[in-house]
């Protein structure tokens, strides 16, 4: 397996293969053969797996609904054997949404899914908006572009659920389901023992798990250092994941789920130390890290989350939400903050120049001071252009997907605020 990078985020180039869309969102819509009667199938950015037996096909995820037309015939191209069995690793957009064209070509699948699912989808009608726009920062895409599911016809519902584990037998073979608590709380994993094939959803993706993720809800570290270490102990010679390449070879499927848990379990030890000596979130922050020991391994690169941001999700779990800086608890409004800070500055001009001053020293003060600077003054155009020139540059040296688009997020926002001053003047 290659390591073309190594986790240490000051020696990551975005700009060169370093991104989570450079490295594993390949925009292919393909499915090939990995094993005898094994196919895995890449739609855009997700993948699923489908193995054919004498009965049917036993079908893991379906992928999204704007791939599920180009999977449908991708799979078809390669078997017409009628497909019996899906099961959902958990229940994303981009796993269990692309059932469609199966069911109106006729195809009668039964489904699976870890019994949470149920409750995550009733969620996902009540927040459709919400995640749309939750998507739109994370992914830097337009308004709309993605439309949430909220009606009952818009999902294909499990037929059977379970709650821990789950055997299958299809055309005389055995399938174990097992549940995880990981990106979600209704993650499953598929291991097939006569094949060595083991399916991990998104519980292993080659990189740092997205366990953090600022805009979302909890995720469960210690639950997905569980799963991966299940994982590691099938002794599985294939592994075929929810994003990103296969993993082969029973050596290499025990270190990387192996080294991962313990990655996770060590920032959650961090975490929870800080918690118990009384330390503030930002003093916790500080003490996050990959070990050493581990930080030569491509596979922990953090390209979507970081490891301070899984460590908010752990006090998140365990804690409240007050950082611990006393006045933030009832704190004034953040615009107000910013005008006193302009007036104390001597006016948003010496806020802006201070901003450009340290902004190739300190990124992170820079971004406050601009954001400060914007909000005292929103029609001021030099303002709004240092957010846009601040967070510009903190955008493109950011590893992580998830820093990088909320920080692309203030760009747009900006720029927008210019242009309605164009259209205003």
């Amino acid at each position: 397996m290659s390591e073309p990078q190594i986790n240490d985020m000051d020696n990551i180039d975005p700009s060169v293969g370093g991104t989570v869309f450079e490295r594993f969102f390949t925009g292919q819509r393909e499915a090939r053969e990995v094993a005898p009667g094994t196919f895995f199938m890449t739609a855009d950015y997700v993948n699923l797996a489908v193995f054919e037996t004498s009965e049917g096909l036993l079908m893991v995820d379906s992928g999204t609904k704007e791939a599920a037309p180009a999977v449908y015939q991708e799979i078809r191209k390669q078997t017409e054997a009628p497909l019996h069995t899906v099961v959902y690793t958990h229940g994303h957009l981009d796993h269990a949404f692309g059932l469609k064209p199966w069911l109106e070509a006729g195809e009668k699948p039964r489904v699976i899914a870890q019994e949470n699912m149920i409750a995550r989808f009733n969620t996902y009608r009540k927040t459709g908006r919400m995640n749309a726009h939750i998507n739109e920062v994370q992914f830097g895409i337009d308004a709309g572009l993605v439309q949430w599911p909220t009606e009952m016809d818009d999902f294909v519902w499990p037929d059977l659920t379970y709650k821990d584990r789950l055997t299958l037998h299809v055309g005389g073979e055995r399938f174990d389901v097992f549940a995880a608590m990981g990106e979600t709380d209704d993650a499953s994993w598929v291991w097939a023992p006569e094949r060595r094939i083991v399916c991990s959803g998104d519980l292993w993706e080659g990189m740092l798990p997205n366990c953090g993720n600022p805009q979302k809800v909890q995720r469960y570290p210690e639950g997905w250092a569980d799963a991966l270490e299940a994982i590691a102990s099938v002794g599985a010679d294939l592994l075929l994941p929810g994003h990103g390449q296969p993993v082969e070879g029973a050596d290499a499927i025990r270190e990387c789920c192996s080294n991962t848990a313990v990655a996770l379990r060590a920032i959650v030890e961090t975490t929870l130390k800080g918690l118990n000596e009384g330390k503030i979130h930002e003093e916790i922050m500080a003490e996050v890290e990959i070990p050493a020991a581990l930080r030569k391994h491509a596979y922990l690169d953090p390209l979507y989350d970081r490891p301070e941001f899984i460590a908010r999700n752990v006090i998140r779990k365990y804690g409240g939400w007050w950082d611990g800086w006393s006045a933030n608890v009832i704190p004034a409004p953040m615009a107000e903050r910013a005008k006193e800070i302009a007036r104390l500055a001597g006016g948003v001009e010496p806020m802006i120049k201070r901003a450009r001053e340290v902004n190739a020293t300190d990124p992170a003060l820079a971004c406050h001071l601009a954001e400060w600077a914007a909000l005292a003054e929103p029609e001021s155009r030099d303002a709004q252009q240092l957010v846009i020139d601040i967070f510009k540059a903190r955008a493109d040296t950011e590893i992580s997907l998830m820093g990088r688009g909320i920080f692309s997020h203030a760009v747009r926002k900006a720029e927008k605020s210019l242009a309605a001053m164009d259209s205003e003047g």
